[in-house]
């Protein structure tokens, strides 16, 4: 079992907590731009950096390239965003599971670039779970089929979306509010904030995506 971590550049009130990062004993890290920086500042040398690096100073630039061993720097006018280029290195290190920190807070637009980002490649590579995650959320697309959730006191509350088009056959077990076939419209509300009342639940649908969010109140 493969743990990949990214760890990118937004504000870094956002980024998970140094008790999660360190909570993978064989955990692959990748920093992305400025992300590569709170990595180092934590303790954590990451086993990759990707970037332009267009964020950082010269100072900081020299301490990546000194204490970094594998560095990929791209030229700022590209196609992917910083993010995306890390998180395509990291599906080609076929983990069993990605998360992602520093990617949420701060501009909306690279907020739901990088939301739109994780969900094309997750339709593309379904055998991976890929989860941004950070200090009070875990965000996290379900694709068709039967998933279990562990109940866990970091995140008490869970809530599903409609993403693309409706969820259909929704059912829901081991959870305050359980339900059976429903249909999740876009754009309802009526799926936010179960929670998980049995040790382990279970998720359930037939068509659509659906985007799950865990969270617990900062």
């Amino acid at each position: 079992m493969t743990t990949v971590v990214i760890c990118a550049g937004g504000p870094e009130q956002e980024i998970v907590s140094n008790d999660f990062l360190l909570s993978f004993s064989d955990a692959i890290f990748i920093g992305t731009d400025h992300g590569t920086m709170y990595l180092l500042n934590r303790g954590i040398v990451p086993d990759m950096a990707v970037g332009d690096f267009d964020s950082i100073t010269e100072e900081e630039w020299q301490e990546i390239s000194e204490r970094v061993s594998n560095i990929e720097r791209y030229a700022p006018e590209k196609n992917e965003t910083d993010t995306e280029l890390a998180i395509i290195k990291a599906l080609s290190l076929e983990p069993t599971e990605v998360y992602i920190t520093g990617v949420t807070g701060g501009r909306l637009d690279h907020h739901e670039a990088n939301l739109h980002t994780v969900y094309r490649l997750q339709l593309a590579h379904p055998q991976i779970n890929i989860k941004i995650v950070n200090r009070t959320n875990e965000l996290q697309f379900l694709l068709p089929g039967e998933h279990t959730m562990v109940q866990d006191d970091h995140y008490k509350y869970m809530s599903f979306f409609a993403f693309r088009g409706p969820v259909e056959n929704m059912t829901l077990r081991g959870v305050l509010y359980e339900t059976t076939n429903e249909i999740i419209e876009l754009g309802t509300s009526l799926f936010t904030s179960n929670e998980i009342s049995d040790k382990v639940a279970s998720i359930s649908f037939t068509a659509g995506i659906c985007l799950m969010i865990r969270s617990i109140d900062d």
